[in-house]
């Protein structure tokens, strides 16, 4: 597996997911005898077991049997490529039906390979390794596409890509989904008088400051718009989120980056609008948006340089 360690430098911070479906234990142990050393396994003895593992672990590969008595693989693919929070998951099925029909059926579901019982490990591992490859590359260049040039944060694509996945899982777990919304107080002016070479580095400097103010790995620090940031926070409360947007206040305030044409200080300040709800089928995630924009709106009419919030 040694080109897929080297793909996975990139980001060593992570090791690839494999997902061993099966309904014989002794089928699932020899494949994990051959990936333990290199990836996190994990394993279902079902279907239902198997979806609830990827919606959970989000896996970067799925290695799935076939026949199993309750739902079969073939309804665990379809249900896989019709949810947009587990689509992306490459599925290769692991079976003893070897006729072509069995093979173009799987391929039609959406599956990225096929490969009959009894496994051959050394045709096994190559294939995961190729399929495990390709899928960390295509998740590089994809977060590449979804970074912004400027800041080094997630660009407005991914943040909504974000905030609908978090809402679903959120509602799912009937948590608390929390959203903050910053503006950099009179930033034209900024630019006016310091010039757009000083304003990107601005941008910069206070895109690093919000983003070393989350700890989480699924926090989500994004450029909304303009001088405008995002930061998603599922599972978070709503005095928690609070207590978030006061820190990233003090930390933008902390970089005493001088700002003489402000009305709020000067030095550059941020507003900051903080809206929290646990979702509900009756609401949609946009209410959540609106709600963190009105704060938002509230703490620039109050004076700027300050936090609103309000919990839904």
């Amino acid at each position: 597996m040694e080109q897929l360690k080297k793909t996975w430098l990139l980001q060593p911070h992570k090791r690839p997911k494999l997902l061993i479906v099966d309904d014989q234990p002794t089928n699932i142990r020899v494949l994990h005898e051959l990936f333990r050393e290199d990836c996190d396994v994990f394993m279902a003895t079902s279907g239902e077991q198997a979806i609830t593992v990827c919606l959970a672990q989000i896996p970067d590969l799925v290695l799935l049997d076939v026949v199993m008595d309750g739902v079969d693989g073939h309804e665990v693919c379809r249900r896989l490529k019709a949810d947009p929070a587990t689509q992306d998951i490459p599925v290769i099925f692991v079976t003893a039906k070897q006729q072509d029909s069995d093979e173009v059926l799987g391929l039609e579901l959406g599956a990225v390979d096929f490969i009959s019982k009894p496994i051959n490990p050394i045709v096994v591992r190559a294939r995961v390794r190729t399929h495990l490859t390709l899928k960390l590359q295509n998740d590089l260049l994809r977060s590449m596409a979804l970074l912004d040039g400027l800041t080094g944060v997630a660009n407005r694509r991914k943040f909504d890509e974000e905030i609908s996945a978090d809402w679903r899982q959120c509602f799912r777990e009937q948590k608390p989904l929390s959203l903050i919304l910053a503006d950099v107080d009179f930033f034209k002016r900024y630019n006016d008088q310091y010039g757009h070479q000083a304003g990107d580095s601005c941008l910069r400097s206070v895109a690093q400051a919000l983003s070393e103010t989350v700890r989480r790995p699924y926090d989500l620090v994004a450029r909304y718009g303009g001088e405008e940031f995002a930061c998603l926070l599922p599972t978070t409360s709503h005095a928690g989120a609070v207590e978030i947007a006061e820190k990233m206040q003090a930390n933008v305030r902390a970089l005493a980056i001088e700002h003489s044409t402000s009305d709020a200080d000067h030095v550059v300040t941020i507003s900051l609008g903080v809206a929290t709800v646990t979702p509900t089928g009756v609401l949609a995630f946009e209410a959540l948006i609106d709600a963190a924009d009105m704060q938002l709106y509230e703490a620039k009419n109050a004076g700027r340089a300050r936090v609103a919030s309000v919990e839904m």
